[in-house]
C-alpha cells in the first residue's frame, strides 16, 4: 500500500468513526501553564524557543520548547498546531513563548516566524554560551 493509499484509508476510517475519536486537548499556551511547564524541568532556563516541525498528518506546526542550563539540554512545552478560526501557529507560539519569556526574563527566538524551516539555525548556534566563546 502506498503512503497516499493509507492516507485515504486513514481519511475514509475518521469519516465513519470520527464522533468516536478521542482527541488529545491543545497543549495550553498561557503564561501560568507555560511556567509551570518549564519549573518542572531540571535546568534554568535561558532562552524560550519556537521551532518548526511538521509531518504527514499535521502539516506545519510549533513547537514551544525552553533551551536549559546547568544542567544543558531543552524541554518540551507545548505542540501549536493549526486550529481551524484561530491563529496560525507561528503566530500564536511566538505570542505565548515572547509572554513566557518575558515572565521568566529570558531571551526569545523563532528564527523562521514567517517561513515553515525545520533547518533554521537554534538558540545555541546563534547565542552561544560564555564559556563557548572562549
Amino acid at each position: 500500500m502506498s503512503l497516499h493509499e493509507a492516507e485515504q484509508v486513514v481519511h475514509a476510517r475518521y469519516a465513519a468513526l470520527g464522533d468516536q475519536v478521542r482527541r488529545r486537548p491543545p497543549d495550553p499556551l498561557d503564561v501560568p501553564s507555560l511556567a509551570s511547564r518549564a519549573a518542572a524541568l531540571p535546568g534554568r532556563v535561558a532562552a524560550v524557543e519556537a521551532l518548526w516541525d511538521g509531518d504527514t498528518v499535521h502539516d506545519w506546526f510549533v513547537l514551544l520548547v525552553v533551551v536549559l542550563d546547568d544542567p544543558d539540554g531543552e524541554g518540551h512545552l507545548a505542540t501549536v498546531y493549526h486550529r481551524p478560526g484561530g491563529p496560525p501557529p507561528a503566530l500564536a507560539a511566538a505570542e505565548a513563548g515572547r509572554a513566557l519569556a518575558a515572565h521568566l526574563k529570558a531571551p526569545f527566538h523563532f528564527p523562521s516566524p514567517n517561513v515553515p524551516d525545520d533547518e533554521a539555525p537554534r538558540w545555541r548556534t546563534v547565542r552561544p554560551r560564555p564559556q563557548d566563546r572562549e
